[in-house]
């Protein structure tokens, strides 16, 4: 069922711009592919709503973790991967590796 739009005069000078450079063949394929993205954005939006939605019903259930916790994991991890990369960067030292320097 076709039906007519106003876009307005910026939108409809960005839509011909499209056309007429060759990027889309047509007024409609543009008009096409701005729905599906706008489809796509609604759907994540949903899956988005639907995850909140799980979270609350598990914090209203009482299914939480302290963020002490969480935080005293995230720190612990960091922690770890710091320590690593200094142990990676004396190892390279060690075996000849150059360090990068800032010049002087």
């Amino acid at each position: 069922m076709p039906f007519s739009v106003d876009l307005g005069n910026k939108l409809e000078a960005f839509v011909a711009k499209l056309v007429k450079s060759g990027r889309c063949n047509s007024k409609s394929e543009v008009l096409r592919e701005g729905i599906r993205l706008v489809q796509e954005r609604e759907a994540k939006l949903a899956a988005l709503d639907a995850a909140l939605d799980r979270g609350l019903a598990d914090a209203d259930a009482g299914r939480v973790t302290p963020a002490e916790t969480i935080f005293a994991e995230l720190r612990a991890k960091y922690q770890a991967m710091a320590e690593k990369a200094k142990s990676d960067e004396a190892h390279t030292d060690r075996r000849g590796g150059r360090r990068s320097r800032p010049h002087r």
